[in-house]
């Protein structure tokens, strides 16, 4: 039977009648739910975890995700047994029918209370105090939150994003449409929305409805806001994102203005809609259901959002109901109901409680689930039916199962996350399902272990250190030739459900070398993105195995790639393992370069960039891809791989074979109108575009690139309305003579002055056609250095880009930022990589140079930020690239004077060029030196 009786109503978090407000709850911070404390023979009564005295009042506390109940008033009650001792009995009743009607025309709901209230004169007193109530709860979440302990659990005041995980999150119930010349539908769904700055990712279920055909978002005044054609298919689950929402339209959505539509393509009968609301209790939610009702065009429907507590086995949960109560009144009707916990037709367990007909929806906990009732939980075999009691009794009702969504349960293995982390190369990876009668089913691989595997195991948290706690063991299942498992596991108790639904199980690796784990992942949810990518497939493993050669490091990761039928390469890309000891900016600035490449038989591969790494992820969608690499991934000789500062030739990296059917040509037409769409719009249409940039004036479409006309040594983009401009970094050329194109930022190499007996080596050396960046689509000579242009995000100048002359290879590392002595560092502009001591912490400096300006006698020079006094000699220095040691500068009265080392004219035929020399040297003379210095006997050497 139940131990608990608690009745509420969703209107209950934010109101509280002036009678309930002067009955003060314990002001305790949250903790989780323990034993009750000994009365040692104290009469009372045991709630929540808590002991109350006889005739204590309070309003009860359901723990986390659901708070306080304030619209629930329980009392511990006087009572007498057969032999006349006294003991407390508990009894929770609803305050809500109790409010007072006020005398006002517009009351308001005031949060921490139950009842509607008249406002007060003093309006701005109140606006401030909400205000710092919601900051208190940003900012304190580590203090005793006494004002928060009285929010009902759908006080949806706005959660920090730590509490909702990657963005805010919202919940609808879509149930059919009550209108007198058409029957409703007996449809059901419900929609889970995950907000990420401006896209909004969904997941929606339905039950007693056939396939939507399009989902409609409807804005405040009831337009149409957004529409998304659902693609056909026999899945009950519809998954999809809507991008780049406008900020009107996400001030509606985050205020609860919207509502949102779904219909099949036959007629408006089937036909549903729900309001999308925030709920508290989505980011704690492990168990749901949808509630139908057997009537045809019933209208009516249900969603629960149910969680175990953490440490007992106390299920909470929410209703959220429509449709059950047919009232048009102005007046709110009070309609009782029963809830009931059901398997097979026998009722578990009963509740009893109110609903209104303007808030109806009802929150509980039943404790203590005994072994059976888990175990039917588990199996998604437990019931909740919900009947109004009357003259008319309506009821819904539907199977508990563990949460669904679009979201992929998956987990990247590394040797930096083992128990005892290591750098072994290594890499594990694992994508999970999660079916409805509780089976989880599993694909591992793994590769570049250090030695044979002896367990692969699902396991909790550790205990105590290294005291292993295992779930199940996946080794049986594991095929050592392939490196492979493939299983399921069908034992799964509901709290491994849960666990496994917020993220608290892991997945290891023991090896012989490795005893206690040379492998080891966090088993958790990678949230939809509504690419294109096979996610029900075993993803590309990434490794620094598979590096030429071999990077022992404890990173690893994996990515899902597809190309699609446009051959637009869509690309999901998951890393873990690398420590902030091995990046120092892997919470700050840009992580590193992911890119794709083709392997072939020489040394150097050809690289293109994807993404700037920031995180443990990158995501995108790839266009404009040559033909070669297109067939490369059709053969499979192409591969992923991430660079970092500490391995800039790449830290991780995978093969990745993607069938395609994209022919040479098909593509590039297509690419040809995209451009010739964005370059050559009407002016016009350009004006009228929100996202076109309007420089020089002229109106320029966004992605466009261009040269401004103030300087040629600039280069521009337009990226939403925003001009971003940077530097042109020059080449550091080669050659003993330059000469400056009319009209171009950089000098080049004047051949036409050049000895015959230099130009050959020169050519037999460096690739005269330079090097194609992807990214910003241009052709860049042997020895360029340029920011990476990485669409949509711009210029990355945190990283510079280098154009390889031997191979025609574009080689991208990160950008090394100076030691900064301040204690203050400043970053000038928001797009700069590095920060900057701030000008007044260089007050000394200043004056000294202040004072050289000033003084009598020869005139000094101004270099960059820096001031020579004259005859002085230096090597320039150019931000992002450093020092250049090959070019001596002078100050000749005033004038700056800058002129390349000259190099003697080699007459060799093997020429190389060491790093950091200035001029290139005679292999066969460097070679000489070498055996020289080694032994005085040159035959010896040349044996060897």
């Amino acid at each position: 039977m139940l131990a608990l009786s608690v009745l509420c109503v969703l209107s209950c978090g934010w109101l509280r009648s002036e009678a309930a407000s002067r009955l003060k709850s314990p002001a305790l911070p949250i903790q989780s739910e323990r034993e009750p404390l000994p009365s040692k023979g104290l009469s009372g009564c045991s709630f929540g975890g808590r002991f109350y005295s006889l005739e204590d009042t309070w309003h009860p506390d359901l723990g986390e995700p659901f708070g306080v109940m304030h619209c629930v008033q329980c009392n511990c009650d006087p009572q007498k047994s057969r032999r006349g001792k006294v003991f407390g009995k508990v009894n929770c009743k609803n305050i809500k029918q109790d409010c007072p009607d006020p005398d006002c025309d517009d009351p308001i709901l005031l949060p921490g209370h139950c009842c509607k209230t008249c406002p007060k004169a003093n309006h701005d007193t109140k606006h401030t105090d909400s205000v710092l109530d919601t900051f208190e709860y940003f900012h304190e979440k580590g203090k005793d939150k006494e004002d928060d302990l009285h929010k009902s659990y759908n006080d949806r005041s706005y959660l920090s994003s730590e509490d909702l995980g990657p963005g805010e999150n919202f919940v609808a119930l879509l149930t059919g449409i009550k209108e007198s010349w058409l029957p409703s539908s007996s449809g059901v769904a419900r929609a889970r929305f995950t907000l990420t700055r401006n896209s909004l990712a969904f997941s929606i279920t339905y039950q007693r409805m056939g396939r939507p055909a399009k989902l409609v978002f409807l804005g405040v005044d009831g337009t149409t806001a957004f529409e998304y054609k659902v693609p056909k298919g026999n899945s009950d689950m519809i998954c999809g994102v809507w991008k780049n929402i406008a900020k009107p339209l996400l001030r509606q959505l985050q205020s609860e203005q919207m509502r949102v539509t779904m219909a099949t393509a036959n007629s408006r009968r089937d036909e549903v809609e729900g309001k999308i609301i925030k709920h508290r209790a989505l980011f704690a939610e492990t168990f749901s259901t949808i509630l139908t009702s057997e009537e045809e065009n019933s209208g009516m429907g249900g969603i629960a959002m149910l969680t175990l507590s953490d440490t007992e086995n106390n299920l909470h949960f929410i209703l959220i109901l429509q449709g059950l109560i047919k009232h048009k009144g102005k007046e709110p009707l009070v309609v009782p109901i029963k809830v009931q916990m059901v398997y097979r037709q026998h009722v578990l367990r009963e509740i009893r409680a109110n609903i209104t007909s303007h808030d109806p929806d009802f929150a509980e906990v039943l404790t203590d689930l005994n072994s059976r009732e888990l175990f039917w939980l588990s199996r998604g075999q437990l019931a909740i039916a919900v009947t109004t009691e009357g003259r008319d009794p309506k009821q819904v009702s539907g199977y508990i199962t563990g949460r669904k969504s679009c979201d992929t349960i998956q987990s990247v293995m590394s040797s930096g996350d083992a128990l005892i982390p290591g750098k072994t190369g290594g890499v594990g990876s694992a994508i999970f399902k999660l079916h409805d009668n509780g089976t989880l089913e599993y694909q591992v691989q793994v590769a570049g272990l250090t030695s044979s595997v002896l367990g692969l195991t699902i396991e909790q948290k550790p205990r105590r250190r290294n005291k292993r706690s295992v779930l199940y063991d996946l080794t049986p299942e594991y095929n050592a030739a392939s490196g492979q498992a493939l299983g399921s596991w069908s034992r799964l108790e509901a709290r491994h459900i849960h666990m496994l639904l917020q993220n608290e199980l892991f997945i290891n690796v023991a090896t012989a070398h490795n005893q206690d784990g040379e492998l080891r992942g966090q088993i958790k949810a990678l949230f939809y993105s509504g690419l294109d990518a096979p996610r029900h497939e075993l993803p590309t493993p990434l490794a620094g195995f598979f590096v030429v050669p071999p990077v022992r490091t404890g990173a690893s990761g994996h990515a899902w790639v597809s190309v699609d039928q446009n051959c637009h390469l869509h690309y999901e890309i998951v890393m873990a393992g690398l420590s902030k000891a091995d990046d120092v900016t892997v919470n700050a600035h840009l992580h590193g370069l992911a890119e794709i490449g083709e392997l072939d038989d020489s040394s150097a591969a050809h690289k293109r960039l994807l993404t700037g790494f920031y995180g443990s992820q990158a995501q995108g969608v790839l266009k404009d891809i040559s033909s070669e690499l297109l067939q490369h991934l059709d053969q499979g000789t192409a591969f992923i791989q991430v660079s970092t500062k500490m391995n800039p030739r790449g830290e991780i990296r995978g093969r990745v074979h993607v069938p395609n059917s994209c022919e040479s040509g098909q593509k590039s037409d297509t690419d040809e109108s995209e451009v010739e769409e964005v370059l050559f719009k009407d002016p016009e249409e350009l004006k009228k575009d929100p996202h076109t940039c309007f420089f020089e004036n002229q109106h320029h479409a966004h992605g466009s690139n261009w040269t401004p006309n103030y300087d040629k040594c600039v280069s521009c983009s337009c990226q939403k309305k925003t001009v971003i401009c940077d530097p042109v970094i020059c080449p550091v050329l080669t050659c003993s003579r330059t000469v400056q194109p009319e009209g171009q930022c950089c000098p080049v190499c004047d051949d036409r002055k050049e000895p015959k007996d230099m130009k050959a080596p020169e050519k037999a050396t460096e690739n005269p056609e330079g090097c194609y960046f992807e990214g910003d689509q241009k052709m860049h000579a042997p020895g360029t250095t340029w920011h990476p242009f990485v669409p949509p995000f711009g210029y990355i100048k945190c990283a510079v880009c280098t154009c390889k002359g031997s191979t025609g290879e574009v080689h991208c590392e990160k950008v090394t930022c100076p030691a900064l002595t301040c204690s203050h560092p400043v970053r000038r502009n928001p797009s700069d990589c590095c920060k900057e001591c701030p000008e007044e912490e260089k007050t000394p400096l200043t004056l000294e140079h202040a004072d050289m300006m000033q003084a009598d006698g020869p005139r000094h020079c101004k270099f960059g930020k820096n001031y020579y006094q004259n005859s002085d000699n230096w090597h320039p220095w150019v931000p992002l690239v450093g020092e250049m040691k090959c070019i001596n500068c002078w100050c000749d009265h005033g004038v700056t004077k800058c002129q390349r080392k000259q190099c003697p004219i080699l007459t060799c035929t093997n020429i190389t060029r060491k790093e950091g020399a200035c001029c290139p040297e005679c292999t066969d003379s460097l070679e000489d030196d070498e055996i020289t210095m080694k032994t005085p006997d040159k035959r010896r050497s040349w044996r060897h």
